[in-house]
């Protein structure tokens, strides 16, 4: 992903066929780094575990354990006095390997399904270098409040590009998601990803991590045969999600499923607070399942009294053994 942004200058991208964009002035920029900006006292206050060495990557930009806390902050600039994120999108074609007997074109960002979960704070610049090497016409709608001009609904062709900039408003749970029709196909092919907007004051520390919930039509009936947690079918049944005993989680939830109305979300032998699509500071209701339709996302945070492994996945059994299906392995507090 990277190589293709590298062979191609800020001159170059904007004359490959930038659609309505309006580039900010670049008087006054000052560069931050290009790693993930991360609050020290959250990563301090919060324990999390190592990665488990048995988990696989699927390919060099895709390893769904790390996914599940790889938060791209962006390259960081100050622009005239306020912060500005600088994110690098490419809209690619991914052979993956969804199970021992599917292999599955995925059309993708960054060479991932879901895309990388892009963070900001309320009142950030948000500005997307969009490069599409994808083979169709693709976009990136993002959903929150932007102009028109941003909205992601305007072709961009192969071997195209252009720029998305917008405030990072209100602050939630959002996405984003290719929006050349069907929409449902750009979508269910893998076109699809989080965009997390901190509010002003910081949430309390806590083990923070995403999860996506996806569909694949594999026969192009307009129905699922597959369903998948962060892209691959039983990763975490297969792989779970270590935690630590009496850590707060905090889990952003998101259902990006088509063709099913509604998708349930369970925890087994443990209740979470909702904070209905990230736009509260408080929770509205305490569960153990909630329903989502389409595109619908939520924070849910719980901790776990007891150690052991305990599954997560949707109410509806065919759905969750089409691989929707894992398992928090929680393990006891070290010193």
């Amino acid at each position: 992903m990277s190589d293709s942004f590298n062979q191609i200058s800020r001159r170059q991208l904007i004359k490959l066929g930038i659609t309505g964009v309006g580039i900010a002035g670049t008087a006054g920029i000052v560069y931050g780094c290009n790693q993930s900006q991360v609050n020290k006292q959250k990563l301090q206050a919060a324990k999390i575990p190592p990665l488990p060495e048995n988990a696989p990557q699927i390919n060099q930009d895709y390893h769904p354990m790390k996914l599940l806390r790889d938060f791209d902050y962006g390259k960081v600039k100050q622009e005239n006095g306020r912060t500005v994120r600088e994110f690098e999108i490419v809209a690619e074609t991914t052979t993956l390997q969804l199970n021992s007997a599917v292999s599955y074109i995925a059309w993708d960002y960054n060479g991932r399904v879901p895309g990388p979960t892009l963070r900001a704070k309320e009142g950030d610049r948000v500005r997307i270098l969009f490069l599409n090497k994808g083979g169709h016409a693709h976009t990136m709608h993002f959903h929150g409040e932007h102009p028109v001009t941003m909205d992601g609904v305007k072709a961009v062709h192969n071997n195209k590009a252009t720029i998305y900039e917008f405030d990072a408003e209100p602050y939630g749970v959002h996405l984003y998601h290719c929006h050349i029709p069907p929409v449902t196909r750009h979508i269910t092919k893998g076109l699809y990803g989080m965009f997390i907007v901190d509010p002003p004051q910081d949430r309390p520390p806590a083990d923070e991590m995403v999860l996506v919930m996806g569909g694949y039509d594999i026969n192009d009936d307009n129905k699922n045969e597959l369903y998948a947690f962060n892209g691959i079918p039983n990763y975490y049944k297969q792989y779970p999600i270590p935690i630590y005993q009496n850590q707060l989680i905090r889990l952003y939830l998101l259902n990006i499923i088509e063709f099913d109305a509604a998708i349930t979300f369970h925890l087994h032998a443990n209740f979470f607070d909702v904070y209905p699509t990230g736009m509260t500071l408080k929770p509205s209701v305490t569960a153990d399942d909630i329903t989502m339709g389409p595109t619908e996302r939520h924070i849910l945070e719980f901790a776990y009294r007891y150690t052991g492994k305990f599954m997560f996945h949707p109410h509806q059994d065919l759905i969750a053994e089409s691989g929707c299906m894992g398992y928090f392995d929680v393990l006891p507090q070290t010193s």
